[in-house]
């Protein structure tokens, strides 16, 4: 339950600053998208069950306030989740690479998918310009703000994880 309301309340936290606070600093209308980096953080972090879930409520959220498609961002997001969640076998904790690497990707990812799906199937043919314009320096941003954001996420998830191997002690 505690691992419930942690997460909720990471995704609320995130989606808020990501909305509010960094929409207000946002150098060239560019706003790093904390979503993602709790989305994959999650995912390879606890597996892909939970990095689907947390991509589906990530998404959704993101869908409710701003998609122009409901339940894009969701799949999107729950595709992204799911996909770092893979890579659960090979995570350990002090190694940041792994992390970076993966989050990059995964806004590529998100980045390239979202241009697919709104943009190139109704014939608009401007990849160049929004790759240069929209996602690469919405990558760039994401990863300097990961290496401020992903630390605190990977402390929060390793306290839940010894809470919640006290309280498995206690019940054997």
């Amino acid at each position: 339950m505690k691992r419930f309301i942690v997460s909720v309340l990471l995704i609320i936290i995130c989606f808020l600053l990501q909305t509010t606070v960094f929409k207000g600093i946002a150098p060239g209308g560019i706003v790093p998208n904390l979503m993602i980096v709790l989305t994959a953080s999650f995912g390879f972090m606890r597996g892909e069950r939970t990095g689907l879930i947390i991509g589906f409520f990530c998404g959704f959220l993101a869908d409710i306030f701003f998609g122009n498609v409901l339940g894009l961002n969701a799949m999107i997001y729950m595709y992204i989740g799911y996909a770092n969640g893979k890579f659960n076998r090979i995570f350990f904790p002090e190694d940041i690479k792994l992390p970076l690497a993966l989050i990059l990707v995964s806004d590529l990812v998100y980045g390239f998918s979202y241009y697919v799906t709104l943009f190139l199937l109704r014939g608009r043919f401007h990849i160049r310009y929004y790759f240069l314009h929209v996602i690469l320096p919405e990558v760039v941003y994401t990863i300097l703000i990961t290496l401020l954001l992903y630390p605190l996420v990977l402390w929060i998830n390793k306290k839940l994880e010894e809470s919640e191997e006290r309280s498995a002690r206690k019940f054997v």
